[in-house]
């Protein structure tokens, strides 16, 4: 197939009348497809319906070390449940709390309470001039929402397929004490699907930061979610990986259940140091008694272990797996050497990223959209929702079925090569 670059003004132009009767009939097909949040499906949703049959009025409400969970109490979470959380996370239990039913909430919480009360007896945020945060891109939307609302100056750091750009990393923040925190989704990362190295994870334990209340905010959203049970990639530690460097106190690490029993309805949990537990705790004491320990229990008896979750994620898999197939199998057979567009091929996760040509996403999102396929904002991957380079797109095959998801890519593709003509002939 002949790459699009290489096609002479007249090719192109007939290529595009072509294209553009194409785009016509598909817009009165009145579809109404969505692409743009990865939600699960859903068929996944269903796969859980028995964890609700798990307590019941009859059932004993105690956990296995005899607290009732009907009561006040266990700020912490109860054991049980920081054992599935710290076994998810690849962690000690005595260094996660179980929160309530979502991480980004804890992630919130977390950066609000160091702007109004600092970090562990640092100047609180909200009483110095500057504060920064590094933002590796294209990255998660939420994470760059967070960091905006409370009015923190944001520093793109482009990502590589083995991390964010590392050098760049150890430079600025070692130079810059008004930089106090980088957002990390270090496993099948949000929206590429690349894990970070081990290189780059003991680049990250090793840092030397200029602010001694920098924090890494390591999202592992994804840490059980592959996609194939031969193609599974794995992370280190960064909790054991910053003791052993010497910043025992330099990460917060967060993970929930919410793609993995029910979104919003799940059970959330951070992991950190003693220290920066303790810090957490003066605030969360006055926020809360303690969080939602039905549902944690719930949980707990329902996956009973780290081998529990792990099977329940295989069958996600199974419902994932043909989705994310036949979106690349349509991005191979219909641009595969045509020269427009890159994207990813991830073990797990569930996003596929894909580069157009420059200056060319927002009119790609615009196209499909007119034609009635929803896709997440073109730029919504980068810092205020500028994409320097207009290109990045997030696909997210989770929600459709796997016939929507056929009709979708099969139109996103169609948008891609009508844009990128109507592109490259505005060079020629």
């Amino acid at each position: 197939m002949k790459a699009y670059k290489d096609l002479s003004k007249e090719e192109l132009l007939s290529l595009k009348a072509e294209l553009e009767a194409t785009y016509e009939d598909a817009k009165g097909k009145g579809l109404k497809l969505d692409m743009s949040r990865g939600k699960p499906g859903a068929s996944q949703l269903d796969m859980g319906m028995a964890l609700l049959d798990t307590l019941n009025s009859g059932s004993d409400m105690k956990t296995v070390d005899g607290m009732d969970v009907r009561n006040y109490g266990g700020l912490d979470g109860i054991t049980e449940a920081k054992q599935l959380m710290a076994d998810l996370m690849g962690v000690k239990p005595e260094n996660v709390i179980v929160c309530g039913n979502a991480s980004l909430q804890i992630m919130y919480d977390t950066v609000s309470r160091s702007v109004t009360h600092g970090v562990m007896g640092s100047t609180p945020w909200c009483k110095l001039d500057k504060v920064k945060f590094l933002c590796p891109a294209p990255g998660y939307d939420r994470h760059f929402a967070i960091t905006q609302h409370f009015g923190i100056e944001m520093i793109t750091v482009p990502m590589t397929p083995q991390g964010p750009d590392m050098d760049m990393v150890e430079r600025l923040v070692a130079e810059d004490e008004t930089i106090k925190g980088i957002w990390c989704v270090p496993k099948y990362s949000n929206p590429q699907g690349y894990s970070y190295s081990e290189e780059t994870v003991k680049r990250f334990a090793a840092l030397k930061p200029a602010a001694k209340d920098f924090r890494i905010f390591w999202d592992n959203a994804y840490a059980i979610h592959h996609l194939y049970d031969d193609r599974q990639d794995e992370i280190l530690d960064i909790l054991s990986e910053c003791e052993k460097a010497g910043n025992p106190d330099m990460v917060y690490e967060f993970s929930s259940t919410s793609k993995v029993s029910f979104s919003g309805a799940g059970i959330a949990a951070i992991a950190s140091s003693q220290g920066n537990l303790a810090d957490m705790k003066k605030s969360l004491t006055i926020q809360t008694i303690g969080f939602n320990k039905v549902n944690q229990l719930q949980h707990a008896r329902y996956f009973k272990n780290i081998d529990g979750l792990k099977a329940h994620m295989r069958k996600h898999a199974d419902l994932l797996r043909p989705k994310f197939q036949t979106v690349l199998s349509i991005l191979d057979k219909e641009l595969g050497g045509l020269e427009i567009g890159t994207w990813t091929n991830p073990n797990g996760g569930y996003f596929i990223s894909f580069q157009a040509l420059d200056g060319c996403a927002k009119a790609i999102v615009a196209k499909c959209k007119e034609a009635g396929m929803v896709l997440t904002n073109a730029g919504a991957t980068y810092p205020y929702g500028v994409d320097p380079q207009d290109s990045n797109i997030r696909i997210a095959p989770s929600f459709p079925t796997p016939e929507e998801m056929a009709q979708a890519t099969e139109l996103f593709v169609l948008c891609v090569k009508l844009v990128s003509v109507e592109k490259l002939l505005e060079n020629k």
